[in-house]
């Protein structure tokens, strides 16, 4: 029986429809609770889709999930595919150590490093915080004196993990393009003055600076998705006067919009690190070599209900809609059942 964090948040609602519609059995159980353990007697494994938006989510998904898993329990998402969840700053170093075609990405931990390279390096260059969803947190630093000032702030206050004025201004962003009600653009009002739990409740990010190389005319980017061995994408186009692509709400799904180029190395990557969801964001470089930015094992599901199709690992191509994370349960249940 498959345990499924009982929430209407993100992927539940779909894994449980469709162990409704397939009649698979599962049991909804409260992630938070202090009985969890008691509640899964009986259940083979647990999905749960924690968010980094979520305050309570930060403090307990890994811990619990990863728990779970050290003694054999099956779980979704598993260590491999979510150690790294929200952190780029541990991607970077995964990158690195596999040899993957990463954006050039510098990672200091030491103010005087941070200055040092800073002194020697061009511009621009792009700062970001380790985690953020939705181009959140992400800034192009135009100049050395610029890079010096966030410099001296990573090390000494640092920066909240909700930037609220920069949250306005992309609410009103949207709802200008008609993709965002007013509600949201007053929520982004009333959030100048009342940040999100998860920012008034977490700390500053602070005693880290983290900067990728700005890679100039890329006025899109590709998100590539790789479940159970099948691959869906989007293409993301920057927002007006920007550089950042995600977040934006301008996507276009059409297949020939896809470099296989991205799909190949998706696939790669999903296979060697073991991943049981690889998502991938790549833009391309001036020779226009693919490269990531970043990975992640969740993403905004409702956006992708337009794909027309997939492709599979030899790159056929299938064009078919589909519920795409209804393969997370066949995943889950095949990786249940394929150790009994």
């Amino acid at each position: 029986m498959i345990a499924i964090h009982t929430s209407t948040f993100g992927f539940h609602p779909r894994w449980i429809a469709y162990c409704d519609k397939q009649k698979i059995p599962y049991k909804l159980v409260n992630c938070y609770a202090n009985d969890l353990i008691e509640q899964l007697k009986g259940c083979t494994a647990l999905m749960w889709h924690f968010n980094q938006g979520s305050h309570r989510d930060t403090i307990i998904a890994k811990q619990i999930l990863f728990a779970l898993e050290h003694t054999g329990f099956k779980v979704f998402p598993d260590f491999k595919s979510a150690w790294h969840f929200d952190d780029k700053v541990a991607q970077k170093y995964l990158f690195e150590r596999i040899g993957a075609t990463l954006v050039p990405s510098h990672v200091f931990l030491d103010k005087k490093e941070a200055l040092d390279w800073a002194a020697k390096t061009d511009f621009p260059k792009v700062f970001k915080l380790r985690g953020g969803a939705g181009s959140q947190n992400v800034k192009l630093v135009h100049s050395r004196a610029q890079a010096v000032k966030i410099i001296h702030k990573a090390f000494g206050k640092g920066f909240p993990k909700y930037d609220a004025w920069g949250s306005l201004k992309e609410r009103w962003y949207k709802f200008r393009k008609g993709k965002m009600p007013i509600f949201e653009v007053i929520k982004g009002v009333i959030r100048l003055f009342y940040a999100p739990s998860y920012a008034r409740l977490g700390a500053n990010e602070v005693g880290y600076v983290y900067f990728q190389d700005f890679i100039p005319n890329n006025y899109s980017d590709i998100r590539i998705i790789v479940i159970g061995g099948k691959a869906f994408g989007l293409k993301r186009f920057v927002r007006d006067n920007d550089f950042r692509a995600s977040g934006s709400g301008n996507f276009a799904f059409e297949r020939e919009l896809f470099d296989e180029r991205c799909l190949k190395i998706s696939f790669e990557i999903t296979e060697s690190l073991n991943l049981q969801v690889g998502v991938f964001d790549f833009i391309f470089d001036i020779q226009n070599n693919p490269l990531i930015v970043e990975v992640s094992y969740g993403y905004a599901h409702k956006a992708y209900d337009e794909c027309p199709g997939y492709w599979d690992q030899d790159l056929n191509w299938f064009e078919i809609k589909t519920i795409k994370e209804e393969w997370m349960v066949d995943l889950i249940l095949k990786e249940t059942y394929s150790e009994e």
